[in-house]
């Protein structure tokens, strides 16, 4: 028995600015409702979730303004939104918790990242912080500091050689 850590699959599509612009203090997998122009198109590799964010009614999740291109060779089951609101698969329990957690003051649910997991098309959204301006240049200047100290690491050993 092996195990697996998240996200293990193909990385189809991943929200860069979601780690810029939150705090990610928890993630969730879930699975997605698509028809099957979506699915196809979505492993072509045609899909973006940089505006996109998630909410939760009436006891159910959904993702809103993940834009998938629609399929070229599609159908006339070819949705003609590209970026409807497409529901999310979730286990009640986590519902529950996700309803508490995002009705505090300042946390959403950002998607993440959309991955193959054996066969189903899987969306990794996180409970998020939103960043104050301060903490965007504190998490740069730290990054900057990161990369200028492996640097001189590096630089080092080549003159150590």
């Amino acid at each position: 028995m092996t195990v697996t850590k998240k996200a293990d699959g193909k990385v189809l599509a991943q929200n860069k600015k979601a780690s810029h612009d939150y705090f990610i203090e928890d993630t969730y997998e879930c699975g997605l409702v698509l028809t099957g122009t979506e699915i196809k198109s979505l492993r072509n590799g045609r899909a973006n979730l940089s505006d996109s964010f998630a909410t939760i009614r009436n006891a159910e999740a959904f993702v809103h303004n993940m834009h998938i291109s629609p399929f070229e060779q599609g159908n006339r089951n070819n949705p003609t939104d590209p970026t409807r609101a497409r529901k999310l698969l979730l286990k009640k329990a986590e519902i529950n918790k996700l309803i508490g957690a995002s009705k505090q003051e300042g946390y959403t649910l950002v998607p993440l990242k959309i991955y193959i997991r054996n066969g189903y098309a899987k969306l990794l959204i996180g409970l998020g912080k939103g960043k104050k301006q301060y903490d965007k240049r504190d998490t740069a200047a730290k990054r900057d500091a990161q990369r200028d100290i492996q640097r001189a690491l590096r630089e080092k050993q080549k003159v150590a050689r």
